[in-house]
């Protein structure tokens, strides 16, 4: 499980093909604790097992199946990508819940300055519109951010400057394809509410016999 506050700014080193999918290796700089053999890292929101490690340099594996849905498969050698280490017991969740799997894909349709701050449009699949509410929170390449605008195919979030240079985004382009995970407790309720079958008629003499009105 990861929070979506990035930890590093890693670079694409290369790229292996290995039967039904692929090694990456990433570079970044040096972690004050080493990444181990087996940990869980988030790579632009994606969860991956360290195969691999040096002081400034991880490799892992990835299947046809997650370059085919997410941006990694969109990144040549030397491009920028958001890492993130998996929580440990007891760190605080200085953003919110993110399993590092990702839901789909959007396109950056527009960056706008708003004062220091970025405005950045995200165009994207009504499927994944649908698992989004006003002011919830949503992963962009393993960022968190709270949706400041919701439409039927888009929505946009407000970046700070902080987090724009400290992650990826710091050479982010319009066009650019960015991989997102909505809210996975959202996600949740909405299966539950789809797989009920004990349908309730609400009115109002229901509501006041619950004591919901008066």
């Amino acid at each position: 499980m990861f929070t979506g506050l990035i930890e590093k700014v890693g670079a694409l080193k290369s790229r292996q093909k290995i039967g039904a999918g692929i090694t990456l290796c990433i570079e970044h700089k040096p972690w004050i604790c080493p990444l181990e053999m087996g940990e869980s890292v988030a790579i632009n929101g994606i969860c991956f097992t360290v195969t691999g490690q040096t002081a400034t340099s991880f490799t892992c594996d990835a299947l046809d199946e997650t370059l085919s849905k997410t941006n990694l498969n969109y990144k040549t050698i030397g491009s920028l990508v958001n890492l993130e280490r998996s929580l440990r017991v007891g760190d605080r969740i200085g953003g919110h819940i993110v399993s590092g799997h990702v839901d789909g894909i959007a396109t950056v349709s527009a960056i706008k300055a708003i004062g220091r701050d970025k405005v950045l449009r995200f165009t994207c699949d009504e499927n994944l519109i649908g698992g989004m509410v006003l002011k919830g929170s949503v992963a962009c390449d393993g960022v968190s951010l709270t949706i400041s605008s919701l439409e039927d195919s888009f929505f946009e979030v407000n970046i700070i400057p902080f987090t724009w240079n400290m992650t990826a985004w710091s050479v982010l382009d319009q066009g650019a394809k960015i991989n997102i995970e909505t809210d996975i407790i959202g996600k949740y309720v909405m299966r539950h509410l789809r797989n009920r079958t004990d349908k309730v008629d609400l009115n109002y003499d229901r509501l006041a016999s619950a004591g919901f009105v008066n």
